[in-house]
């Protein structure tokens, strides 16, 4: 039993769907959640400036007393994964290998998709954890870099034209490809499940690497011996830009209100 929180970090609040996973599968732990507002997207930076600002975001967390932390940002756990596990003395957890596990489990064709932030993609990381699981898999990938900033501004649902002729255009050509399980490879995609769904068809099973993320992290506490004992647990939510701006989109990803409980803190001092 470990009563102390898990951390969680992203570049944006995409990661609040990761959250929202922990809270549903461990529903007795406490998390202390930062959100990297103010330099939101991270997908289309060098790698050198993703790993200070993980750095930085890590850092911050680390100041509480945690037991463990859920990258929860796709660009971050493709670019920066190794690095920050070799630096920390906690678990580190992030989303590529569990999704791509996921995947390969679900995929009857072996052939998989995968929409990420450019970073994501360029980095290379969801190829080579395929190639480790099975070599037969074919493995399609596509930078989709207007999805996060749709998602930041609420545009996201179904009806909406911009989004889905953006995902239309993105998207299209994977289905083309005839894949049959698709990984949404950065948080904030959950959120335009309804729409990628209409594109890609009944046929093709998404892979949420928030969730996956979530159950890896819930697997290794459990395995540890780590997991909290108390009736209910909490959160609190931390942002690097205007707590109102958080506060206001938050819901969209949580599914609950959070005024009163966002906090907004100077990530530089880190």
């Amino acid at each position: 039993m470990n009563q102390r929180p898990i951390g969680v970090f992203d570049s944006g609040l995409g990661g609040l769907t990761a959250v929202r996973q922990l809270r549903r599968i461990m529903p007795s732990e406490n998390i202390i959640y930062f959100g990297d507002t103010a330099r939101v997207p991270y997908g289309n930076r060098g790698r050198e400036t993703l790993l200070k600002y993980a750095r930085q975001d890590l850092r911050f967390l680390t100041s509480f007393d945690l037991k463990a932390v859920v990258i929860a940002c796709g660009t971050v756990s493709t670019n920066c994964l190794e690095d920050l596990q070799a630096e920390s003395g906690l678990p580190v957890i992030g989303v590529v290998d569990p999704a791509c596990r996921r995947a390969a489990a679900l995929s009857g064709t072996g052939r998989v998709g995968l929409a990420a932030t450019r970073a994501s993609v360029a980095s290379g990381a969801y190829e080579r954890t395929f190639r480790r699981l099975d070599p037969r898999l074919e493995v399609y990938s596509l930078a989709c870099p207007l999805f996060v900033p749709l998602v930041e501004e609420g545009r996201c649902r179904p009806g909406d034209r911009v989004i889905e002729t953006v995902a239309a255009e993105y998207l299209l050509p994977l289905r083309e490809r005839g894949v049959d399980t698709l990984v949404l490879g950065c948080t904030h995609y959950p959120l335009l499940t309804d729409v990628i769904g209409q594109i890609m068809g009944p046929g093709v099973q998404l892979v949420d690497v928030g969730a996956e993320a979530a159950a890896a992290c819930r697997e290794l506490l459990s395995q540890r011996d780590g997991l909290a004992c108390r009736p209910q647990g909490g959160a609190s939510y931390y942002t690097s830009d205007r707590a109102s701006d958080f506060q206001r989109l938050a819901s969209l990803f949580l599914g609950e209100d959070v005024a009163g409980q966002v906090q907004e803190i100077d990530i530089s001092k880190y």
